[in-house]
């Protein structure tokens, strides 16, 4: 078998791994229908760990404060903010009997560290139900607690929900940013409806304050600077305890990283964490994003070389039709779906810069939050 054989019975391997991947793992959520949960009215409280947010809360923390939801608090946490954070929380507390403020001081062991701001705000929460989001994020209504909450019961304490970001007209990145967010989402709802949740986004996120403390808390990766979201949920999600929320009234939209540099160093600092996780999880990303990778490579190959193209065609525009099926009903649950236009030319764009990133990760480890 030569070169070109070889690339060729390989690139139909790969197309079979990635049938196996839409179908089978998106396929859970591109064709999931949820059933209306009834909401309980449990007491919540809304967690938001901030640190040189002034701004934002400004501008945000108005749409938690108005969310339509008998029994809730607002804990905000003041993680050593340089700027003028502490006050605006001060003052929105003056204003509201339900918010309360965690001023939280940098210790050494901890500098830098979300995790330590983060369970210093949950232990200070008067309610068994947390719900996290950013400082930077807006709930797309005045429903959102009702419809994550919800989703508690005797079984049920993680519920994973979408953080989604803000459309940025005539932007590329921003583009590129939203379908990663995609591609993120569908396969952490997609892993946990079939019963092996691996991970979720602190923008959105619910989780019982028994769940955190039986785990004790963030103990297991407390010297791993990020993951206080997706490396808790690894560890304590399971096929029993998880449920996901995806009616639109539920969505978080965060503020977008509007420059490559931001965004490279946003994501590096994310992608760091996947190490951290499961094995099993890890090696079912790893066989996701290198198929797609080969994809694209060896369809290029043998495209140039001409190599028994009628049915290297045939087989690469199934894949883009599976893809397209899948990837149309999973975006338009999730309100994405005027990505689909640029579907190939975004996907060869991550893969690109997840290489990258990837690479840059072995080089030089990336920097903490904030």
């Amino acid at each position: 078998m030569g070169f070109l054989g070889f690339i060729y019975f390989t690139f139909i391997v790969v197309v079979v791994i990635q049938f196996i991947f839409y179908v089978f793992v998106f396929g859970k959520l591109a064709f999931f229908k949820p059933q209306k949960a009834v909401s309980k009215n449990i007491a919540v409280s809304v967690i938001i760990c901030a640190k040189n947010e002034a701004e934002n809360l400004r501008r945000f923390l108005p749409s938690i404060i108005e969310q339509e939801y008998p029994d809730f608090e607002v804990v905000l946490i003041n993680d050593s903010s340089k700027d003028d954070t502490l006050e605006v929380m001060q003052d929105f507390a003056k204003a509201h009997i339900n918010i309360k403020v965690v001023d939280v001081k940098s210790i050494e062991a901890f500098w830098g560290n979300k995790k330590y701001a983060l369970t210093l705000g949950i232990k200070a929460a008067k309610n068994d139900y947390l719900l996290f989001t950013d400082a930077d994020c807006k709930p797309v209504s005045k429903y959102w607690i009702k419809e994550m909450c919800a989703h508690f019961d005797s079984e049920k304490s993680v519920v994973l929900g979408y953080g989604a970001y803000a459309k940025i007209k005539k932007s590329l990145l921003n583009k590129l940013v939203r379908f990663e967010t995609l591609i993120t989402a569908g396969n952490y709802f997609s892993f946990a409806l079939a019963g092996s949740p691996y991970m979720g986004v602190g923008r959105n996120l619910a989780y019982s304050k028994s769940e955190f403390f039986k785990a004790n808390g963030f103990i297991n990766h407390i010297k791993v600077r990020s993951g206080d979201d997706d490396l808790f949920v690894n560890q304590v999600a399971t096929s029993k305890n998880t449920a996901i929320c995806i009616p639109n009234g539920s969505f978080t939209v965060s503020t977008p990283k509007v420059t490559f540099k931001e965004w490279f160093k946003q994501k590096r600092r994310h992608v760091s964490t996947a190490k951290h996780y499961k094995l099993k999880h890890k090696a079912f990303l790893a066989i996701f994003y290198s198929s797609t990778l080969l994809f694209w490579l060896f369809a290029m190959i043998l495209f140039v070389s001409l190599y028994k193209w009628p049915l290297i065609l045939g087989l690469f525009l199934a894949r883009l039709t599976i893809q397209y099926i899948i990837l149309g009903s999973l975006s338009k649950k999730l309100n994405e779906s005027d990505l689909l236009l640029l579907l190939p030319f975004l996907e060869i764009f991550l893969i690109m810069a997840q290489l990258t990133i990837f690479i840059n990760n072995l080089i030089s480890k990336p920097s903490h939050w904030k």
